[in-house]
């Protein structure tokens, strides 16, 4: 059933201080930017909440920023501006991988990755690139200002973040990483398709490894990385991942296919990145 836009209400505030106050006077509100998911829910009918704020011109959600530690990447960065950036292709090859892999050009040209995270669903192509590149999301508020959440902390269960009511995420923050990069989608189709399961990893000595699709929230697989950087066989890797992730049977996959395609994946990464610092992805 389609959903109806009568009894909504859509605020339009100007710069992020309005905006900030409107969250904090008028709540609760749900942001919009590029609208991708939002308007799927609206066309199915299940789009429950009626308050929405347009935070499409904020400037202050924009730009990609080369800084001491890495880089700051705004809310607001769509998937066509993190394919296009030199700086995210320089330093974080495997979210350009991850972007062109989120549906078709008019959902790349319009999706945001700020929109990608806050939408918390555990199949997000760029939620285990941030995961695995020890990212921190930064959220601001009219009352508390400003504070950084390891990307590791901000989701506490299925659709749910540590964000209050009141706070918007404004951008990213990405250390720089040493090692190569690497990211593999798995779907029903080459392209414009949820992932079954998603990957991404950084090799080396100190591997980082997460995985999107397989658990209520994306999941970042600190026992597996230990087992990986131990230097046993990959089975020994593969038998602690299949303990930390929780597949499940949907309409997309079986619990069983996703469990054997993320060891082939696991596999895959470590033959293709063990011991190797080139920042290329595939």
């Amino acid at each position: 059933m389609l959903g109806s836009i009568l009894h909504r209400q859509l605020l339009d505030p100007r710069s992020l201080p309005a905006a900030l106050k409107m969250l904090r006077d008028e709540g609760p509100i749900v942001p919009l930017a590029g609208c991708t998911d939002l308007y799927v829910s609206l066309n199915f009918g299940t789009l429950e909440q009626t308050q929405f704020m347009n935070i499409w011109r904020l400037k202050e959600l924009r730009g990609i920023q080369r800084r001491a530690d890495g880089l700051r990447i705004g809310a607001l960065t769509t998937y066509t501006e993190l394919i296009r950036s030199p700086l995210v292709n320089r330093d974080i090859p495997m979210l350009v991988a991850a972007a062109r892999e989120v549906g078709g050009l008019q959902i790349q040209h319009r999706g945001t990755l700020g929109g990608n995270v806050a939408n918390a669903s555990p199949a997000g192509d760029t939620l285990p690139v941030l995961a695995a590149a020890d990212a921190r999301v930064e959220l601001q508020s009219a009352t508390g200002g400003t504070r950084q959440v390891p990307f590791t902390s901000f989701y506490t269960g299925y659709r749910q973040t540590v964000a209050r009511p009141d706070e918007l995420i404004v951008a990213f923050h990405v250390p720089a990483i040493r090692g190569r990069q690497w990211f593999q989608k798995v779907g029903t189709r080459a392209a414009q398709a949820i992932s079954k399961v998603v990957v991404a990893g950084v090799g080396g000595s100190q591997p980082r490894v997460a995985l999107g699709s397989v658990a209520p929230t994306v999941v970042r697989l600190t026992k597996t990385e230990a087992a990986l950087a131990a230097g046993g066989p990959i089975a020994d890797a593969q038998r602690v991942m299949l303990d930390e992730i929780a597949p499940i049977d949907d309409i997309r996959s079986t619990a069983e296919y996703r469990r054997q395609v993320a060891i082939n994946l696991l596999a895959q990464f470590w033959r293709e990145t063990r011991g190797r610092d080139s920042r290329r992805t595939r």
